[in-house]
């Protein structure tokens, strides 16, 4: 019978798990797909939430139209944003991550809504680990660290 016994730190493989960080890529990557193409599809059905509402009045009256139509825009924008994430997550990463941040400005710069900044704020991190994960790793050793 042989005995089992839990693994020491030595016992591990050093560094990340490449199929964990594949898994973490793949979520992250759908959830940034998925995710803004909704949004912004809803921007024209409304069903999820009165839109116009989180425009803070100071970008309305920046932007020419109505706040609704202001909204149709960022619509497109997220959609577009989400089909970038799916097929160049490197980039479209970035682009979500200051997509989000503009949002949090926009609903911090409004006095309330302080929720759903905080939970934007949690999704542009996830949208900065994904940019990490996506950004190719290096083959070689820095020039400086090979000698």
């Amino acid at each position: 019978m042989t005995q089992t016994r839990p693994l020491a730190p030595s016992d591990r493989a050093a560094g990340p798990d490449p199929e964990g960080a594949r898994q973490a890529f793949l979520l992250l990557r759908t959830v940034f797909t998925v995710a803004p193409i909704l949004f912004g599809l809803d921007k024209f059905a409304g069903v999820l939430t009165d839109w116009d509402q989180y425009l803070a009045p100071w970008i309305n009256d920046l932007v020419p139209g109505t706040a609704h139509q202001a909204m149709l825009a960022v619509g497109v924008i997220e959609v577009v944003a989400g089909i970038l994430v799916a097929v160049a997550p490197r980039w479209g990463a970035l682009v979500v991550a200051a997509w989000l941040l503009g949002i949090i400005v926009n609903l911090v710069s409004m006095g309330e809504f302080y929720d759903i900044a905080l939970r934007d704020f949690g999704l542009l991190v996830g949208a900065l680990a994904l940019f990490r994960l996506s950004t190719p790793r290096r083959t070689t050793v820095p020039a400086e660290r090979a000698g």
